[in-house]
C-alpha cells in the first residue's frame, strides 16, 4: 500500500483519528467518517474530507463513493453490529481491502467471516503505526503480532531477483527473519538458503515495527 492509494476511515475515536491524521499528514487522500457531528466538527480543519454519516446505511455508502476507495479502515471496535454491517457493505461495494478494528478474538473471527481482509486487535495509540505501515511502499499485507512486532508480506524487489536468500541476508541487513516464501498459491515454509529469488515471489517476514521503514 502507498500514498497513491485512496483511504477511508470509519469512526474517529482515538484509534481511527490517529490513522486518519497520519495518512493525511503523509499526503494521502483520506475520507474520514463518523456518526457524531461534534467529532466531525472537531476534525474538520485537520482532515479536509470529513463527513458525518451512518456507514451502516447502504444508500450512504453509495453516496460517499466508497466503491472508488482502495482501503477502508473500520475503527468502530465497540460497535460490533455496526462494524459487521460496514464490512459487508464495503465488500459489496467492491473495496479491495477492508481492515476492521476489533475488541476481542471472537469479534475478530466474526469480522473475518463477513469479509474483513484484516481484523486487528491493536491498542488505541497504535493507530499512527498502522497508518505508517499502510503507507510503506512494497508491503502487500501486515499482521500485528503484538504492539511492536509484525508479520509482513513483501514483494521481491527488482534488486533481489536472482539472489539467494543467503545472499540477501535480511536478518543482518534489516534485522528481519524470513518465515515463508510464496509463489502463486504455494507457500513454502521450509526455507532453503540457496533458493534463488524470482520476481513472481513474495516473502513473509517477521520484524519489529520500528524496522519496517528500513525495508521499504
Amino acid at each position: 500500500m502507498s500514498i497513491h492509494k485512496t483511504y477511508a476511515v470509519f469512526g474517529l475515536g482515538r484509534y481511527g483519528s490517529a490513522v486518519a491524521l497520519e495518512l493525511v499528514q503523509s499526503g494521502a487522500e483520506v475520507l474520514a467518517v463518523d456518526a457524531d457531528p461534534d467529532i466531525v466538527n472537531a476534525f474538520a480543519e485537520k482532515i479536509p474530507l470529513c463527513k458525518c454519516a451512518d456507514v451502516t446505511d447502504p444508500a450512504v455508502i453509495r453516496q460517499l463513493g466508497i466503491s472508488n476507495i482502495d482501503v477502508v479502515i473500520i475503527a468502530m471496535a465497540q460497535e460490533l453490529e455496526a462494524s459487521v454491517m460496514a464490512v459487508m457493505l464495503c465488500k459489496e461495494a467492491g473495496v479491495p481491502k477492508v481492515i476492521a478494528k476489533c475488541s476481542s478474538e471472537m469479534h475478530r473471527q466474526i469480522l473475518q467471516k463477513v469479509g474483513a481482509d484484516m481484523a486487528v486487535l491493536p491498542e488505541s495509540e497504535s493507530g499512527t503505526r498502522m497508518a505508517r505501515n499502510l503507507l510503506s511502499s512494497g508491503f502487500l499485507d501486515i499482521f500485528e503480532l503484538s504492539s511492536d512486532v509484525a508479520m509482513v508480506e513483501v514483494e521481491v524487489k527488482d534488486e533481489w531477483v536472482g539472489k539467494t536468500i543467503r545472499e540477501l541476508n535480511l536478518r543482518r541487513r534489516f534485522d528481519m527473519n524470513i518465515v515463508a516464501v510464496c509463489q502463486g498459491e504455494n507457500v513454502n515454509i521450509s526455507i532453503d538458503p540457496e533458493m534463488s529469488l524470482g520476481k513472481d515471489m513474495r516473502l513473509v517476514v517477521i520484524a519489529h515495527t520500528d524496522r519496517l521503514s528500513r525495508l521499504s
